[in-house]
């Protein structure tokens, strides 16, 4: 099995809370800022998305928070597709320092929205595969 895709990310001085650590919701910015950056990798950008009439939607995030982030540290954010049947599939993301030291977790189901009607496309996986020139970072 392949290392999952990954990108590195610095912890911004206006992304700490009061406490001097990295904020909660910023923890949800990263992980998407990952995904995105792992739909580019196997080719597919928002504006195919849209031409294509569907977009992913976050349909549950969990996140597990273990050590502290700061100002300037260095974090490594994974992006994991998990396949299944239906409408659905699941996605592991896993925050670690650039010294290995595991930060948080976020783990969530996500779906594909047809934008004209509205409703999740009922077979994901296929349709992210159609649109994909290099399927292996989203391990379709």
């Amino acid at each position: 099995m392949a290392d999952p895709f990954r990108v590195r990310v610095t912890v911004r001085g206006y992304e700490l809370d009061t406490q001097g650590h990295l904020n909660q919701a910023v923890y949800l910015q990263y992980a998407e800022h990952a995904r995105w950056e792992c739909l580019r990798a196997s080719g597919i950008g928002q504006d195919r998305l849209i031409a294509c009439g569907v977009g992913p939607v976050a349909l549950e995030v969990t996140v597990r928070y273990l050590r502290e982030l700061r100002g300037g540290d260095e974090v490594d954010v994974t992006c994991e597709f998990h396949w299944g049947e239906g409408k659905t599939f699941r996605i592991g993301q896993e925050f670690t320092r650039a010294d290995g030291t595991p930060v948080a977790s976020v783990s969530g189901v996500g779906g594909l929205l047809d934008l004209a009607e509205r409703r999740l496309v009922p077979d994901p996986r296929e349709r992210f595969r159609a649109l994909a020139t290099d399927p292996a970072p989203m391990s379709l």
